[in-house]
């Protein structure tokens, strides 16, 4: 079994990328489970992550491919978050997604997104937008 954590947000495209490229993972692995964590930065009303539209597409789509889902929110520091998740599920990769930047700022990720590649020893998978669908 391959365990991803897929840290989404609320880019329908960025998810859709993501969703992609978890589904040719899966294609090529016996058995792939998706840990979905939205992180909610701050979240006075105690939304959930069903709540959430990328996440309601992203885990239709997962499901609609035989990927067993587990979806779940916090709140916080999104980098934080994603790390103390990855370790309490001990996942095998975490797949975040990228941010579109200007010509000057293509030499850098997102915030979090730099934060998560430079703050783990897991490997990390960045995605593009893709299509959403």
């Amino acid at each position: 079994m391959y365990e991803i954590l897929a840290a989404i947000d609320e880019d329908a495209d960025g998810v859709g990328a993501q969703i992609d490229a978890i589904g040719e993972i899966a294609d090529a692995s016996d058995e792939v489970v998706v840990h979905l964590l939205h992180v909610f930065t701050d979240n006075p009303t105690g939304a959930s992550v069903t709540q959430v539209e990328s996440a309601r597409e992203a885990i239709k789509r997962l499901e609609e491919r035989g990927i067993t889902v587990h979806a779940e929110e916090t709140s916080g520091d999104p980098a934080t978050q994603i790390f103390e998740h990855a370790e309490r599920e001990d996942v095998d990769q975490i797949c975040v997604g990228g941010r579109k930047r200007s010509p000057t700022g293509k030499a850098l990720f997102g915030s979090v997104t730099q934060d998560v590649i430079l703050g783990t020893e897991r490997p990390v998978l960045v995605c593009g937008r893709g299509s959403g669908s």
